[in-house]
């Protein structure tokens, strides 16, 4: 078991370093207990800084979890309570995200500021602590999400760089092998029609939030850039190919099977 060097609240988990408590943080609304496990980048050059700032009064933004570089956890807020870290956000008709969801922050500088590689003690903490969240919280496989999924007009975290495959291995979300990237036809902005809708249709089966219209607006493509971000990052371009229509579509013929 981890140390625990100073805590005004008992850590929830024994991978827990060290307790930083957040001010910012209130009551879970409609739910009793998380069922949603979302994964940020911090998206600031200093990590540090960035844990100052989810501790920060005021600043009205806070994480449950925040895991630096070199593998120490750090617990911010109570998994009972609210963290307020999803902002706004929907998945699978849901929009108050903050309330369902235990929220943790991997410190990397994000896309704006020289995204880099999450390091191996990093990666090897955040799966050891999902996995602790998991065995004591009633969250599903299908509900491990990127900040990306459920806000994908605004967010990017944790990126493309992020080996969401390596998580699943260890029994972390839902993953299936993407399909491979090959010449053919595909959808892209401006398009329209039934394949269209299909593709927006099984995109919100899946649970982005996404109206079907027949029309591959800039919200289609945003979701499609969310969607390869996670489950099919050699390619992140928001344009619906064969690749990526395919591996939404084993995805969702996994979760019958589930």
């Amino acid at each position: 078991m981890s140390s625990v060097t100073s805590a005004h609240f008992a850590p929830d988990s024994s991978r827990v370093d060290t307790v930083a408590p957040s001010p910012n943080h209130g009551e879970r609304r409609g739910v009793s207990r998380p069922d949603m496990l979302l994964l940020h980048y911090t998206g600031m050059p200093d990590a540090q800084a960035a844990l100052e700032r989810l501790c920060q009064q005021g600043s009205e933004v806070s994480a449950h979890y925040v895991v630096f570089a070199d593998g120490r956890i750090v617990q911010c807020v109570p998994e009972a309570r609210r963290a307020w870290h999803a902002g706004e956000a929907t998945w699978a008709g849901e929009s108050d995200i903050n309330s369902r969801s235990i929220g943790i922050e991997i410190a990397n500088p994000g896309h704006q500021w020289g995204y880099a590689d999450f390091p191996e003690p990093q990666i090897a903490a955040v799966i050891a602590l999902c996995r602790d969240i998991l065995a004591r919280q009633p969250i599903p496989a299908r509900r491990v999400l990127a900040h990306s999924d459920v806000a994908p007009a605004r967010k990017q975290d944790p990126g493309e760089k992020f080996p969401w495959a390596r998580l699943a291995a260890a029994s972390v979300g839902h993953w299936v092998e993407p399909e491979s990237i090959v010449s053919g036809a595909a959808l892209a902005l401006g398009d329209a029609g039934p394949d269209v809708r299909e593709l927006q249709s099984g995109l919100a089966r899946y649970g982005y939030g996404l109206d079907v219209s027949g029309t591959y607006d800039d919200a289609t493509k945003d979701v499609v850039t969310a969607f390869q971000r996670h489950f099919r990052p050699a390619q992140v371009d928001g344009v619906a190919d064969g690749s990526t229509v395919k591996t939404l579509a084993k995805l969702l013929a996994a979760l019958m099977n589930t």
